[in-house]
């Protein structure tokens, strides 16, 4: 039910003088005008209206709603026209990094729906896989993965970014499963070159790390899949960029019980920008398309249209 949908066609009914009258202001049929003064009137618990075939007069109790639902509405029609107002009143250049595959995907289409809605805000967005100090580099927004803090920048959290180790069924046939990390070593492993070669696990004592040779090293995690694909060695994905090709049997997920930590996509912020208001609208923004479903789930992968690197 939506209520200020029946008070506005109430409101039009008022002023209309009949319910075919303000079906006709408001590009309806009149029985659409009828249920939605019914529902108010439900709601309510009172009578609006006295109704007869001739004539349609407001009760006493409806005589007392109609300038208060004016009043209501009125401010309604107003805070919006503020918010509006205010969204074109901001006029400032913003530079945002974010990591490649995460903006081409993702955040490239969620920063270009922010720009629409904040015409005076300016995004100069730059794609870089490596970690960002975004005060050396003089960025007011960096938007990433890695677990790397800095001095004086803010970690604002947008979302979980699970992880799994996969290899193909091919590389595993050839080369074994193995059953520890431990056993890693003997492996041939691709890595994510931010990240570097130190594996981190959580086993049944506690943590576990195993520091890995890298068989190739790359800074795009759909390459990495790919790499994965074609039976090079083992690698540590984030989960829904693995999920097509465990789904098409080119994948299979290893070592599950000793799961990978999640990491976080984060927005990292100079403590000298919070507060600024073209900012702060552009980490609202992201916070709303990240929470409480990850870009993602919203948007499956399988659903965007990629091709696989040749």
């Amino acid at each position: 039910m939506d209520t200020l949908t029946n008070i506005r066609t109430f409101l039009t009914v008022v002023r209309a003088g009949s319910f075919s009258a303000a079906a006709r202001t408001l590009d309806t049929v009149p029985s659409v005008i009828t249920k939605r003064v019914d529902q108010l009137e439900h709601q309510l618990k009172v009578s609006l209206f006295t109704r007869t075939t001739r004539k349609l007069d407001l009760t006493e109790v409806g005589e007392r709603y109609y300038p208060r639902f004016m009043t209501i509405i009125r401010e309604i029609d107003d805070a919006f026209q503020d918010v509006t107002s205010s969204r074109h009143r901001i006029e400032e250049k913003l530079r945002i990094k974010c990591p490649t595959t995460m903006a081409i995907q993702y955040y490239g289409h969620i920063l270009t729906d922010f720009q629409r809605s904040y015409p005076g805000i300016r995004l100069e967005l730059l794609l870089i896989d490596r970690s960002v100090n975004p005060v050396e580099e003089s960025f007011d927004i960096a938007i990433g993965a890695l677990p790397t803090s800095y001095a004086n920048v803010e970690d604002i959290p947008l979302c979980p970014l699970p992880r799994i180790i996969v290899a193909s069924p091919t590389y595993l046939q050839e080369k074994g499963m193995p059953k520890h990390p431990s056993d890693l070593i003997h492996h041939d492993c691709l890595t994510f070159l931010a990240a570097g070669n130190r594996w981190q696990f959580q086993g049944d004592k506690g943590p576990v790390s195993v520091d890995v040779t890298a068989r190739v090293s790359v800074n795009d995690s759909h390459v990495l899949m790919h790499a994965v694909e074609n039976h090079l060695g083992i690698a540590i994905v984030a989960s829904h960029i693995a999920e097509p090709s465990l789904r098409q049997g080119l994948a299979t997920e290893i070592l599950s019980h000793y799961p990978v930590p999640d990491l976080w996509v984060k927005a990292l912020v100079p403590r000298n920008r919070r507060g600024n208001a073209a900012v702060e609208a552009v980490i609202s923004w992201l916070k709303n398309a990240s929470q409480p479903a990850p870009p993602w789930e919203q948007i499956p992968l399988s659903k965007i249209t990629r091709q696989a690197p040749s």
